[in-house]
Protein backbone atom coordinates (compact mmCIF):
# COMPACT_ATOMS: atom_id res chain seq x y z
CA UNK A 1 0.00 0.00 0.00
CA UNK A 2 2.51 2.34 0.72
CA UNK A 3 4.91 1.66 -2.14
CA UNK A 4 2.16 2.07 -4.51
CA UNK A 5 1.11 5.68 -3.01
CA UNK A 6 4.81 6.47 -3.02
CA UNK A 7 5.32 5.52 -6.83
CA UNK A 8 1.99 6.93 -7.61
CA UNK A 9 3.47 10.73 -6.31
CA UNK A 10 6.96 9.80 -8.01
CA UNK A 11 4.81 9.37 -11.18
CA UNK A 12 2.71 12.27 -10.70
CA UNK A 13 6.11 14.85 -10.00
CA UNK A 14 7.51 15.58 -13.06
CA UNK A 15 4.20 16.03 -15.43
CA UNK A 16 3.48 18.59 -12.96
CA UNK A 17 7.06 20.21 -13.24
CA UNK A 18 6.97 19.88 -16.73
CA UNK A 19 5.11 23.16 -17.57
CA UNK A 20 7.18 26.29 -17.05
CA UNK A 21 3.96 28.81 -17.33
CA UNK A 22 1.13 27.61 -15.07
CA UNK A 23 -2.52 28.71 -15.35
CA UNK A 24 -2.38 32.38 -13.80
CA UNK A 25 0.27 33.05 -16.98
CA UNK A 26 3.09 34.37 -14.75
CA UNK A 27 6.86 32.91 -15.20
CA UNK A 28 9.54 34.26 -12.28
CA UNK A 29 7.28 36.67 -11.38
CA UNK A 30 6.92 38.51 -14.83
CA UNK A 31 3.20 38.15 -16.27
CA UNK A 32 3.39 36.85 -19.36
CA UNK A 33 1.34 39.45 -21.36
CA UNK A 34 0.91 43.40 -21.81
CA UNK A 35 3.24 45.91 -23.23
CA UNK A 36 6.92 43.99 -24.63
CA UNK A 37 10.26 46.09 -24.70
CA UNK A 38 13.04 44.16 -26.21
CA UNK A 39 16.34 44.76 -24.91
CA UNK A 40 19.73 43.89 -25.43
CA UNK A 41 20.89 44.25 -21.47
CA UNK A 42 19.37 44.23 -18.16
CA UNK A 43 16.77 41.81 -19.60
CA UNK A 44 13.45 40.81 -17.06
CA UNK A 45 13.83 37.30 -19.29
CA UNK A 46 15.56 35.88 -22.05
CA UNK A 47 13.62 34.51 -24.61
CA UNK A 48 14.21 31.84 -27.57
CA UNK A 49 11.93 31.92 -30.50
CA UNK A 50 11.17 28.18 -31.13
CA UNK A 51 8.60 25.88 -33.82
CA UNK A 52 8.00 22.92 -31.69
CA UNK A 53 7.71 22.00 -28.01
CA UNK A 54 7.27 26.16 -26.72
CA UNK A 55 6.27 27.20 -23.23
CA UNK A 56 4.21 29.89 -24.19
CA UNK A 57 2.12 31.18 -27.72
CA UNK A 58 2.55 34.82 -28.32
CA UNK A 59 0.19 36.69 -30.39
CA UNK A 60 1.30 40.29 -31.16
CA UNK A 61 -1.27 42.27 -30.92
CA UNK A 62 -2.05 46.52 -31.19
CA UNK A 63 -4.96 46.73 -28.98
CA UNK A 64 -5.55 44.97 -25.40
CA UNK A 65 -2.91 42.92 -24.66
CA UNK A 66 -4.93 41.69 -21.54
CA UNK A 67 -4.82 37.78 -22.02
CA UNK A 68 -1.75 35.12 -21.56
CA UNK A 69 0.51 35.00 -24.17
CA UNK A 70 -0.79 38.36 -26.18
CA UNK A 71 2.12 41.24 -26.36
CA UNK A 72 2.32 44.66 -27.88
CA UNK A 73 5.30 45.66 -28.47
CA UNK A 74 6.56 49.23 -26.93
CA UNK A 75 9.44 51.57 -26.58
CA UNK A 76 7.76 53.05 -23.36
CA UNK A 77 6.48 51.99 -20.17
CA UNK A 78 6.61 47.75 -20.38
CA UNK A 79 5.45 45.29 -18.49
CA UNK A 80 8.57 43.19 -18.96
CA UNK A 81 11.81 43.63 -21.05
CA UNK A 82 12.63 40.56 -22.78
CA UNK A 83 15.93 39.81 -24.74
CA UNK A 84 16.02 37.14 -27.80
CA UNK A 85 18.32 34.53 -27.21
CA UNK A 86 19.62 31.16 -29.31
CA UNK A 87 21.47 29.66 -26.10
CA UNK A 88 20.12 29.30 -22.49
CA UNK A 89 16.54 30.81 -22.74
CA UNK A 90 14.25 31.23 -19.19
CA UNK A 91 11.60 30.94 -21.86
CA UNK A 92 10.97 29.46 -24.94
CA UNK A 93 7.79 31.19 -26.99
CA UNK A 94 6.31 30.40 -30.82
CA UNK A 95 4.51 33.31 -32.40
CA UNK A 96 0.74 32.58 -33.51
CA UNK A 97 -1.93 33.96 -35.37
CA UNK A 98 -4.49 32.70 -32.68
CA UNK A 99 -5.37 31.16 -29.78
CA UNK A 100 -2.28 32.54 -27.97
CA UNK A 101 -1.43 31.29 -24.21
CA UNK A 102 -0.55 27.58 -22.64
CA UNK A 103 0.17 25.20 -25.72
Amino acid sequence: MFYSLLLTIMMLLPASQDKLVGKDCVYKGFKLYGNVKIVNDFPDLKVKIVENFPDLKVQVVENFPDQCGKWKFVNDFPDIKIKFVTDFPDLKIKFVENFPGNP
